[in-house]
C-alpha cells in the first residue's frame, strides 16, 4: 500500500457490491449528520429565542432573535467544515 494513500486507496479495490454498500453507508452516515445538526440549531435558536407562548406565531423580536442566531450557528459550521477540510489536507499531502 502507498504511504499517501490510507485507507480510502484501499476502496478500489473492493468489488463493486461493497463499494456499492459504502457508498449507501456514507450517504446515510452524511443525512443523519445533516438532521443532528438541523435539530441541534433549532433547538438552540427556539431556547435562546422564545421566551412564552402567547401565541402560535413569533412576534418580530423573536423572528429577527431566530434568524440571527441561525445565520451565526450556519457561518459557524461552515467556517469549522473549511478548517477541518485544511487541516485534512495538510495530513493527506506525503511528506
Amino acid at each position: 500500500m502507498d504511504k499517501g494513500m490510507g485507507m480510502l486507496g484501499d476502496l478500489d479495490n473492493l468489488p463493486d457490491e461493497d463499494k456499492m454498500r459504502m457508498a449507501s453507508m456514507v450517504d446515510q452516515l452524511q443525512i443523519r449528520d445533516s438532521l443532528r445538526m438541523y435539530n441541534s440549531l433549532v433547538e438552540r435558536c427556539f431556547t435562546d429565542c422564545v421566551d412564552t407562548f402567547r401565541r402560535k406565531t413569533l412576534d418580530k423580536q423573536e423572528e429577527s432573535c431566530v434568524r440571527r442566531c441561525a445565520e451565526k450557528f450556519l457561518k459557524h459550521s461552515m467556517r469549522v467544515g473549511m478548517r477541518f477540510a485544511e487541516l485534512n489536507q495538510g495530513v493527506a499531502t506525503p511528506d
